[in-house]
């Protein structure tokens, strides 16, 4: 591979990801001679090492857990990076290191259709890592009021123990930022009253493995509107490799 441009995604435990299959299939369609693998890091200070490594390394994506803890190592942030406090891509130069932020157009692209004819809507995010972030930035840019909500709390976010019926119905837009559901824990979801949703939810995942979350389940047999990240997925890829071509 040596020579070869290299492209790929750092993580933790990520061989669930889809961006390998995504990006080497373009590749190949689109006759571009690059490669794309998985760079499943114990820890974020090893991805040192695995760029000196791998000089021909161009551009990587980013995701779970590193999305904030990869700051610390880069040279250069992008104003919205920057603003966000999370990176989800970075390009690689002979100067440096240099975060970004697709995310926002990944998830505010995905979700506009959603929101077609819908006013006055209030949301909750759930979670409060680097996802969650870009999903708050993109409420705000489109005046959607939101709350957070975490299992740990600051007084500035909700409790899950808080969401009750009120709040529920309140926040007709429920966005899942959180690892839960994720493939191969199929079997777990967000800890949230269920028994209130209505048709009148929409119910956003960015977990896209599996194709249906129980979350998403969930708010589909209540008659809501689901969506998981897999157009989010390909829309802030796409601007990914932009952003390492430009």
């Amino acid at each position: 591979m040596k020579g070869k441009p290299l492209y790929g995604i750092v993580g933790k435990n990520i061989g669930h990801s889809f961006s390998p299959g995504y990006f080497n299939a373009k590749f190949l369609r689109e006759h571009i001679n690059a490669a794309f693998e998985l760079i499943d890091l114990p820890r974020i200070e090893e991805l040192t090492g695995y760029i000196r490594s791998h000089p021909e390394l161009k551009g990587f994506s980013v995701t779970i857990p590193y999305k904030q803890a990869i700051i610390k190592l880069l040279d250069g942030l992008s104003a919205e990076a920057r603003k966000i406090g999370a990176v989800n891509c970075v390009k690689v130069t002979p100067e440096g290191l240099t975060g970004y932020n697709t995310d926002i157009t990944g998830f505010g692209e995905s979700l506009k259709p959603l929101l077609k004819g819908k006013n006055n809507l209030n949301a909750l995010i759930l979670g409060t890592g680097g996802a969650s972030k870009a999903v708050a930035f993109v409420l705000k840019k489109l005046s959607v009021p939101f709350k957070f909500v975490s299992r740990n709390p600051d007084s500035n976010q909700l409790n899950y123990d808080e969401l009750d019926k009120e709040l529920i119905i309140s926040c007709p837009l429920i966005v899942n930022t959180t690892p839960a559901g994720m493939y191969p824990f199929v079997d777990t979801a967000p800890n949230i009253p269920y028994r209130y949703l209505t048709k009148n939810h929409i119910l956003y995942d960015l977990i896209y493995n599996p194709e249906e979350t129980l979350f998403l389940k969930r708010g589909r047999e209540a008659g809501a509107v689901v969506k998981n990240g897999l157009e989010m997925l390909h829309i802030q890829a796409e601007a990914a490799w932009k952003i390492w071509q430009g």
